[in-house]
């Protein structure tokens, strides 16, 4: 655990390590927006499970070398119920997402995806106790209007799909709010671990179902590249939250819009229309003001 210490020549590192922890989250993003663009690419040719599962290898791998070295230790743990329900709302999340991106423009899903940080704020607030005070459900309010410019119900100008993704992102805010209850009571390492082994495990046992040899040799650079993306991501978003304050480098998330956007338009030749960029936008400023007020509510 590192201990910072406020002394005059502490200050000077803490800035280095600030840019340090943007710059591994930003490359965190891309290479989410690239495991995610391989992923829409493959729902042309394999279920999402399969998709999912090598999504996830590269982080299985990881845990099973650290079992390899720790032993079991790490998977010590009084809260094992929330651990397993954690992971499996891994695999709702992330499921969600590739069945919504087999047909809705990668930016768009991106997009949408934004409400996340709301919800968290929602069950933060009432399942956790947190106070959330008037100016944050503000912003909670001014961001689901965003988002409902993004997906606009009833309009038929966006694929109905879109609402899987709305529908990950709650699945993704409860696990959030999981994490914060083991945090109190487990390491992070036992988190991490019981996630990939508990998705792991789900995908594995429904892999056969759905199991397709890859036929070509894009299909297996691609499946490849899922496994690679996915699993550097993970690693460059921990490094960057060790970095780094959380309130420094979660704005960093936002640019996921910008590699989904570049990446949709180089591989699919889509683009959002205005009314997403303006949704968008919404949403990615009400989500920069509550983290702003999450980090002048600490440091208060």
């Amino acid at each position: 655990m590192r201990i910072d210490v406020a002394t005059p020549s502490s200050i000077p590192t803490r800035q280095v390590n600030s840019h340090k922890g943007m710059l591994m989250m930003l490359g965190g993003m891309f290479c989410f927006a690239g495991a995610d663009v391989l992923s829409k690419v493959l729902t042309e040719y394999f279920h999402p499970v399969q998709i999912f599962w090598f999504r996830q290898l590269a982080l299985l791998l990881g845990v099973l070398i650290m079992l390899s070295l720790y032993g079991r230790t790490i998977l010590h743990t009084r809260r094992r119920v929330l651990q397993i329900t954690r992971g499996t709302l891994v695999v709702c999340s992330a499921l969600l997402f590739i069945f919504a991106v087999r047909h809705v423009p990668l930016a768009d899903a991106v997009a949408a995806s934004f409400v996340a940080p709301f919800f968290l704020t929602i069950l933060g607030a009432t399942l956790l106790g947190e106070k959330v005070g008037m100016r944050r459900w503000m912003a909670v309010a001014v961001g689901f209007i965003g988002a409902l410019i993004i997906v606009r119900p009833g309009m038929n100008t966006v694929h109905p799909a879109v609402m899987l993704v709305v529908l990950a992102a709650a699945c993704y805010a409860i696990r959030q709010v999981l994490g914060r209850l083991l945090a109190d009571t487990d390491k992070s390492t036992t988190t991490v671990a019981y996630t990939a082994l508990t998705a792991s495990f789900i995908a594995t046992l429904t892999l056969p179902f759905f199991w397709l040899w890859p036929e070509t040799r894009f299909q297996w650079l691609a499946l490849l590249g899922v496994a690679i993306c996915g699993g550097v991501g993970e690693i460059l978003v921990i490094k960057a939250l060790e970095a780094a304050e959380t309130a420094v480098v979660a704005p960093v998330h936002y640019t996921l819009i910008i590699w989904g956007t570049l990446y949709g338009y180089l591989v699919f030749d889509q683009l959002p229309d205005q009314w997403t960029w303006i949704g968008t936008a919404i949403i990615v400023s009400a989500g920069i003001y509550t983290l702003q007020r999450d980090r002048l509510k600490r440091t208060a």
